[in-house]
């Protein structure tokens, strides 16, 4: 598992394990290799960019997870220079990977990404053949996506995994909560346009199905909702009179505030996964 101790991570450990895999744990350095036990994987101190040490930790193993990402919070996702070490994880971690993990002779690959790549599609259910934007921070995920594509020969397995918006007692949610204590937006763009939530578990449970998914691009989310529904539990969380969202949005806000309808049929189809929060409610969210 790459990013074993992120969000996303940190849920999918437990449960690979719960399944019956054994999980190794990639850890930078000593500190986070401890963190990696605490979650019960084995960890491996490697570095992301370096094939030869990754083909070190991989040898051995059926297959790669890769959930790292280094997302920005706050003012940050606003810059665009902040997005730079994402970018960097998700371009150039990945094909270190790819190269290690077909050296090493692994069977599977997973990979994620984020549905935000989708275009606005108004009312529309998005599969996954709905149009991208390859531009802004969730072009990286695209790049990934196509990286690890071509490990996908060979009778190997490469899993693309678009996973809609995180929620939960996580970085980006307790930011959101925060600011709609005060004047903030509970929500970004139009309150008629529709948000796909998915709680970090089922991103957790979606990791484990996908290791039995035939290659392939696959979203992740739970059912969605209008915009205005959404804001309504976020401000019903924080405490605030109404939920408000912004008139104007640029940058990452501009991304966020896209209208997406996003359906996760296929990967149902294809592994009989279902999320355990289909709909979201104010027990997804931290507690003021």
């Amino acid at each position: 598992m790459i990013g074993s101790t992120g969000t996303l991570g940190s849920f999918a450990v437990p449960q690979l394990i719960a399944a019956g895999h054994r999980v190794t744990g990639l850890a930078r350095n000593e500190e986070r290799a401890a963190v990696v036990k605490k979650l019960g994987a084995e960890p491996v101190v490697a570095d992301l960019f370096d094939v030869e040490q990754l083909i070190d930790a991989l040898n051995g193993h059926d297959a790669v997870v890769n959930l790292a990402t280094r997302v920005p919070v706050g003012g940050k996702l606003i810059r665009s220079s902040s997005w730079a070490e994402n970018g960097r994880i998700r371009i150039e971690g990945s094909k270190a990977l790819v190269r290690a993990a077909t050296a090493a002779d692994i069977g599977i690959f997973v990979q994620e990404g984020v549905a935000l790549a989708y275009a606005d599609g108004g009312d529309r259910e998005l599969d996954e053949d709905a149009p991208v934007v390859a531009a802004g921070p969730p072009q990286t995920s695209l790049i990934a996506h196509d990286t690890v594509a071509g490990f996908a020969q060979d009778g190997r397995i490469a899993v693309r995994l678009r996973i809609a918006n995180v929620h939960g007692d996580e970085p980006l949610t307790r930011w959101i909560v925060k600011g709609a204590r005060g004047l903030g937006p509970s929500y970004f763009g139009s309150k008629d346009g529709w948000i796909t939530p998915i709680h970090p578990s089922d991103v957790g449970s979606a990791v484990v199905a996908a290791l039995t998914a035939p290659s392939g691009v696959y979203n992740v989310g739970a059912t969605p909702l209008r915009k205005r529904e959404f804001g309504a539990v976020v401000a019903a969380v924080a405490g605030a009179r109404k939920a408000r969202t912004v008139p104007i949005t640029f940058g990452f806000l501009k991304i966020l505030a896209r209208s997406q309808r996003v359906v996760s049929t296929k990967l149902t189809e294809a592994t009989g996964w279902k999320p355990e929060r289909p709909v979201v409610t104010s027990e997804w969210f931290p507690s003021p």
